[in-house]
């Protein structure tokens, strides 16, 4: 299924490379926005960090999932590989539609609305302005990856670097305000009334929205220096460091402002950093929120396009999309194409009332859908090809896989629920492209791909 075009393709990222662009991608703006929301969903302080715990549990199971799939099939196009092999081209090719259409760029163009949102405040450019920044994020984060990977890879680490001291900074700032935030707040809200499980799992889909992106790192598998050593590090260590400041920065946010006062928030960083440092903090709170979500935009931007590089590998008809540019050794038609899709997005986001819930509900139930057959194909791929090599193997298997494809189902539920009719459409979207993955799919049986 590979080409000459493999030729091109670097082998220069190492495991710093890859872990600060799985690094940059999870961390990033969702810290800022979702701890109250989960807040809300949690009926204690225990069961608030419970949350963020078993989400750092269910990275971890995907981790491992992943490392096994990305030791053992390294490959820039990911899970869409993984799923062509285990379940067959036509599935491989579905997802490769929804991530095209849906999930990676609704994602992209979800954090370049928090973005936005944030960057209005320092340069107002009217009614549209949030989504005005987005599309301009989009497009200048795009040239620069389409310009080369090594470019975009030390504009990651510069922005995981940036993205760490911004939290370090809401965190001090915290501390110096003692319980002034907690105060400030001080009306509280009632603790939820739903029931336990509809709670949690609630709870759990905005808390893995914080997460998102762990899953990344899988696309950089065929660029990445000795995969088959290195991608269980990267997915490993970038796990640990992604959970333990989730931890650490919500026990620190419980700290200053108590659950009651945490479901009150709307912005925790700026009520922090207003109590702590005043109006003049919301400034520079802004600059370093900014550069956070440029952060996110640009790790996605980086690795979503690879999937599309496998699909013209795949595909005759969209042969051009598997070019990488000589000069600039980037996929620069996938990068193209891939920026243009996200764009339509963002000017449909536009015209919703909000355009991060409208992006949310148009890729979580898509998303979970396909992790679900992400997981069960670590157990079909040892059935069909139980000699390959596998560098690294799932440990307690099949337990591992098992409760990460529990988890996902779970979460597809959780999602739908959520999401409500604004899933239909990514459903809806998600369907429009089966008439043109069966055609391809029977094409690529006939070529016996």
């Amino acid at each position: 299924m590979n080409t000459a075009a493999e030729a091109t393709r670097p082998g220069g990222l190492s495991v710093l490379d890859a872990v600060a662009v799985l690094v940059g991608v999870v961390i990033g703006i969702g810290i800022f926005g979702f701890p109250p929301l989960v807040a809300q969903h949690a009926g204690s302080p225990a069961m608030y960090i419970l949350l963020w715990l078993a989400g750092g549990a269910i990275m971890l199971l995907g981790a491992l999932c992943y490392a096994e799939l990305g030791s053992a099939y390294p490959d820039p196009g990911g899970e869409y590989r993984y799923l062509a092999l285990a379940w067959g081209a036509r599935t491989g090719l579905v997802f490769a539609w929804a991530r095209c259409t849906v999930i990676q760029t609704g994602a992209i163009a979800a954090v370049g609305f928090i973005y936005g949102d944030y960057a209005q405040q320092l340069l107002d450019l009217g009614r549209h302005g949030p989504a005005l920044h987005a599309a301009m994020a989009v497009t200048t984060l795009t040239t620069l990856n389409i310009a080369g990977t090594r470019p975009s890879k030390r504009l990651q680490i510069a922005f995981t670097g940036i993205t760490v001291t911004a939290l370090v900074a809401v965190v001090v700032a915290g501390m110096l305000a003692g319980d002034a935030p907690a105060q400030a707040l001080a009306a509280g809200s009632p603790p939820p009334q739903e029931g336990l499980a509809s709670m949690l799992g609630l709870g759990m889909v905005y808390v893995l929205l914080t997460y998102g992106g762990w899953n990344e790192s899988a696309y950089l598998s065929g660029e990445l220096r000795d995969p088959a050593r290195n991608m269980k590090r990267v997915l490993l260590i970038g796990t640990a460091v992604v959970t333990g400041v989730y931890l650490l920065a919500n026990l620190a946010l419980l700290d200053m402002f108590g659950l009651q006062g945490l479901r009150q928030a709307s912005a925790v960083g700026a009520d922090v950093m207003q109590v702590a440092a005043g109006p003049h903090a919301a400034v520079m709170l802004s600059l370093l929120v900014c550069c956070t979500a440029l952060s996110t935009i640009n790790g996605t931007i980086m690795t979503g396009a690879r999937v599309y590089v496998a699909l013209g590998e795949d595909v005759p008809a969209l042969r051009r999309l598997g070019g990488w540019s000589a000069r600039g050794q980037a996929p620069a038609a996938a990068l193209l194409a891939q920026g243009l899709i996200t764009l339509a997005l963002v000017g449909f986001g536009a015209l919703a009332d909000n355009g991060v819930q409208a992006m949310v509900a148009y890729t979580a139930p898509v998303f979970w859908f396909f992790m679900l057959l992400v997981a069960a194909a670590v157990w079909r791929l040892r059935r069909l090809q139980p000699d390959r090599p596998r560098p690294f193997s799932v440990p307690l298997y099949p337990l591992t896989p098992v409760l990460f494809a529990l988890s996902c189902a779970g979460l597809v539920w959780s999602s739908v629920r959520y999401a409500g009719v604004g899933a239909l459409l990514g459903i809806g979207v998600l369907a429009a492209g089966l008439p043109f993955t069966r055609m391809a799919g029977r094409r690529l049986a006939q070529q016996g791909a």
